[in-house]
């Protein structure tokens, strides 16, 4: 697992985000950009790897709400990808489904719904 299976990189830089982090040594990505994929990558693939050089960087460049609020959002959404492979669901079946039980629950309710006709 890497960082590529979970971000989507503005400009479609996504070639870059390999197993071998190319990204790394690109000029297409800035640096703060680059130790945020790092801190990605770390999470994903190796914990082991936010050593204190990294968390070093990564206070240069991010306060440590961001960090939070990043660090957050990737272990939500590569455990989320995670889990929907489990599933072995396709891109927008659970979305769909999700969609269709919610129309179901709407017509439900105003099935129950008394209706009132003048007073």
């Amino acid at each position: 697992m890497n960082s590529a299976q979970f971000v989507q990189v503005k400009g479609h830089r996504n070639y870059l985000l390999d197993g071998e982090q190319s990204y790394l040594k690109s000029d297409q990505f800035t640096p703060r950009e680059k130790v945020a994929l790092r801190y990605c990558d770390a999470i994903i693939d190796n914990p082991t790897h936010a050593d204190d050089a990294m968390w070093a960087e990564l206070h240069r460049h991010f306060t440590e709400p961001e960090l939070v609020e990043l660090g957050h959002y990737i272990g939500f959404m590569s455990g989320g990808q995670r889990w929907l492979l489990t599933l072995h669901t396709q891109h927008g079946e659970l979305a769909e489904y999700m969609a269709g039980r919610d129309a179901e629950k709407k017509k439900a309710a105003e099935i129950k719904e008394p209706v009132l006709v003048g007073k």
